[in-house]
């Protein structure tokens, strides 16, 4: 029950909230709901992954069932997810306050994270998929959330890559399920070499559908359209799980494929893997330039995570115990710092009505405590010490140099380094025009419409607080998370 209540009471609740007219037309009734249930589920969450549980569903067949397990890799990805649910959670009850249809928002928003949770206590590839595919359909309504032509458009593209991504991982577990005795997630992979003599041009053919079409929900190029036109549609919230939250998803499929069914050394050296780093450090570099070059706040940030997302997939890529390790920590420093980025960014719009990055100057003036928050985590995503994002970049960076894989080893780390730079392009000049905006600024317009010191509900500010102290704190006393992972790493290689 402990594995089964952080999946199923999410999922009920959002139903309760959809379907319940005396809930629907009660504002504080569907806010104060959410946030008890977000609460509920913190405490939920933290039992199951404290416990060593495991739990059948059901069984679809002799060889397959639905089934739940906790692991290190649960512990993390479940502690994360729940922790920015909760906190993006307590933003929405202020913003969607201003927005209309708040009850359909919350509930997709807590059936998306029982889903996530499925996904996360997943004990074998099958269960993972369905949850998967559930993660799709219940996260769209986020997207759609407005009605209007433009989102609707961005919720079709957001279903039809997602779509395309889930039938190549699909024809990929296909396989797997023909060759692998087992599809139970096991540390360092099932798959035995005999029973794959004379099928490994098809197993590397799978495992190259799987890199794709996982790495869709990841953003990787070339299927990473979605994310660039879902953000700047939905609402902030949503903007800001879909990135710092449902993009790790595809990471960990892809973590579940290749460290736990196919196992490393099965694709270390082939061209699978050439392909994979290929793919990765194009959309790292890509994502960096089209951000750069970006003028609409949230789309920035969406190109922004484009390109922060497949760091990780470099990482991952590399087949390295080091290069894990920074894969790993970046999972967790990103979310935190990209959940504080699209709050920072909802907080602007919501107040000011400014999409833009050129209207931002002289925002200090307006919102100095949220501009400050937002310099902060900028800072960590850029990686400058003692900040979160360093300690990432440096474990990746160091685990290209050792990791064996010739000219993509020196080639990684010049590209992860362009990539800060043009990160701190534009990430930092909203911050700089924003608290220095010269001389010859004029505020006489901000008086006028009242905007000066204008911060947002104090319900919005807090979540954005904690995760610009914590993309700081995360990078100053990184010890027992890389510890976490060191461990995990160490089961996987």
């Amino acid at each position: 029950m402990k594995l089964l209540l952080p999946v199923v009471i999410p999922i009920l609740a959002g139903i309760l909230v959809l379907v319940s007219k005396e809930i629907r037309k009660n504002r504080k009734m569907v806010t104060g709901l959410s946030a008890a249930v977000l609460a509920l589920e913190l405490v939920l969450v933290f039992t199951a992954v404290l416990s060593e549980d495991s739990l059948v569903l059901c069984r679809l067949t002799d060889t397959i069932d639905i089934s739940f397990r906790i692991d290190d890799v649960s512990r993390l990805f479940a502690g994360l997810t729940t922790l920015m649910w909760f906190l993006v959670g307590i933003y929405a009850t202020a913003y969607m306050e201003h927005e209309h249809d708040e009850y359909r928002f919350f509930g997709f928003y807590l059936m998306v994270e029982g889903v996530l949770m499925g996904i996360d206590f997943s004990s074998n590839l099958i269960t993972l998929y369905v949850f998967y595919e559930l993660m799709t359909l219940t996260s769209l309504p986020l997207v759609l959330h407005e009605l209007t032509k433009e989102a609707v458009q961005a919720g079709f593209k957001y279903l039809f890559y997602s779509v395309a991504g889930a039938f190549l991982a699909l024809f990929g577990i296909f396989f797997l399920a023909s060759v692998s005795p087992s599809l139970e997630f096991t540390p360092g992979g099932v798959l035995d070499g005999r029973a794959l003599a004379g099928k490994e041009g098809l197993l590397l053919a799978s495992a190259c559908c799987m890199v794709v079409g996982f790495g869709t929900k990841a953003g990787m190029f070339p299927l990473h359209g979605w994310l660039p036109t879902a953000h700047p549609v939905a609402p902030a919230p949503a903007s800001a799980v879909m990135s710092g939250v449902i993009t790790k998803a595809g990471i960990l499929a892809i973590i579940r494929v290749f460290y736990y069914i196919i196992g490393p050394d099965l694709i270390r050296g082939t061209w699978v893997q050439t392909v994979w780093m290929l793919l990765s450090l194009t959309t790292v570099f890509m994502g960096s330039m089209l951000a750069y070059r970006e003028q609409v706040f949230k789309k920035r940030l969406a190109f922004s995570t484009v390109s922060q997302v497949s760091y990780v997939m470099f990482g991952l890529s590399l087949l390295h115990p080091t290069a894990f390790a920074g894969a790993l920590s970046h999972v967790v420093f990103h979310s935190v710092i990209k959940n504080g980025l699209f709050m920072s960014a909802g907080a602007v719009i919501e107040k000011t009505g400014w999409t833009r990055v050129e209207q931002m100057r002289g925002l200090g003036k307006v919102m100095p405590v949220t501009l400050a928050c937002y310099t902060a985590v900028s800072l960590a995503l850029i990686g400058i010490p003692p900040a979160s994002g360093f300690v990432s970049k440096w474990y990746l960076a160091t685990g290209a140099l050792s990791s064996g894989t010739g000219i993509w080893g020196f080639l990684g780390p010049v590209v992860l380094l362009i990539s800060a730079l043009l990160t701190a392009g534009y990430l930092l000049p909203i911050a700089i025009q924003g608290f220095f905006p010269g001389q010859d600024f004029d505020s006489s317009e901000l008086k006028k419409r009242k905007l000066i010191g204008n911060e947002p509900s104090f319900r919005m500010v807090l979540p954005i607080m904690v995760l610009a102290i914590a993309a700081v704190l995360l990078g100053c006393f990184p010890g027992s998370l890389l510890q976490m992972i060191t461990s995990i790493g160490d089961l996987v290689f």
